[in-house]
């Protein structure tokens, strides 16, 4: 079997009534949208994995990688993943390489996880929340969290930074209060401060029991972050914008995180995630990945210093009319038993969609 093409799609089911925001008002979801990418080979076999968008606006991305696996056997892993590297952006090798792995799936008749290590076949899964819109309120607030526990989730994250520092504490507070003191509780920052002002946060919320701080100063300040660290008690996480396992090294080297959070696509693909995961392992530090459970519940369930996948499915609810549902158990999502990453789309439901 050989490699024969690779594609990117993106659809869209029209836009938002009510687009949302992290702490940066410059990441705006708009439009109720799904892209993936697919690898095709000479026996018909397909393999398809979720990718961001960037991916899709940035073809040429994948153009250039194209060329250099096109007539090559997919289950070669580890000679594809270094035939395509160095690349512009290491996303877009792992929006590939995700790709292959559920081809190789396919072709095994095994699903991903199982490849990959096989640990468990269910998983810790978190519910994000708490964006920021126009005329949200702590009631707002209220509600969407009570939804998530009444959904199966034990554990949940909210966004902060986004507001100034005394209303970031009131959501805290009140998200603690509707899910109640048994429930995980994170936060993630998008990196809004500095180290001043993530110290002053995170003391000011000390009383909430939370289970990490996530990205609270920017990327490349491993050394306001390891102060940060030696200033509170809470752990801090991050790491989704690292690409490759070279990036992690120095993230975990210079002590600045607690909870490695590499993405599954950005970080290199499936096959980089499980390179860092194991490096941080060797450290003693746990890793919990960024982003769609559709790849990531695949890595935790292979990795055992892995600790829970983050659930966004009832952020972008939309993306149920496309996807077959995973179902969340006792705050477990349930990985599917079929080949591959498990990806099952609705062809009728994506006809009513515009396609790019």
């Amino acid at each position: 079997m050989r490699i024969t093409d690779v594609v990117v799609n993106r659809f869209s089911m029209g836009p938002l009534e009510n687009p949302f925001h992290n702490s940066n008002s410059r990441s705006l979801f708009s439009e109720k949208g799904f892209a993936f990418i697919e690898v095709h080979t000479d026996e018909g076999v397909t393999g398809i994995a979720p990718t961001y968008a960037s991916q899709v606006m940035r073809p040429s991305n994948i153009a250039r990688l194209k060329p250099l696996i096109v007539g090559e056997d997919p289950m070669n892993s580890s000679r594809l993943w270094s035939k395509m590297y160095p690349a512009p952006d290491v996303g877009a090798i792992g929006a590939i390489d995700n790709a292959l792995w559920d081809l190789r799936g396919k072709i095994l008749g095994q699903p991903v996880y199982r490849l990959l290590g096989g640990v468990r076949d269910r998983v810790p899964v978190y519910a994000s929340g708490g964006y920021y819109h126009e005329g949200k309120t702590l009631d707002h607030l209220a509600k969407e969290y009570a939804g998530f526990v009444a959904a199966g989730y034990l554990a949940v994250k909210l966004k902060v930074g986004g507001l100034p520092l005394r209303e970031d504490v009131a959501r805290v507070a009140t998200v603690r209060d509707a899910i109640g003191a048994d429930i995980g509780l994170a936060v993630d920052a998008n990196r809004a401060w500095d180290l001043p002002q993530a110290t002053k946060f995170v003391r000011a919320v000390e009383e909430f029991d939370l289970a990490w701080v996530e990205e609270p100063l920017a990327v490349a300040d491993f050394v306001g972050a390891a102060q940060l660290r030696q200033r509170i008690d809470i752990p801090v996480a991050g790491g989704e914008g690292g690409q490759g396992r070279w990036e992690f090294r120095d993230l975990i080297d210079q002590g600045a995180i607690d909870i490695v959070q590499p993405d599954c696509e950005n970080c290199g693909g499936l096959t980089e995630w499980m390179r860092i995961a194991a490096y941080a392992s060797a450290r003693y530090l746990k890793v919990s990945p960024h982003g769609t459970h559709l790849t990531a519940a695949h890595a935790v369930a292979a990795t055992d210093n892995a600790t829970t996948v983050e659930g966004l499915e009832e952020l972008f609810p939309w993306r149920r009319e496309v996807i077959e549902h995973w179902p969340v158990v006792n705050g477990e999502l349930c990985l599917p038993q079929t080949p591959g990453l498990g990806i099952i789309l609705d062809e009728a439901a994506m006809a009513r969609g515009t396609k790019f």
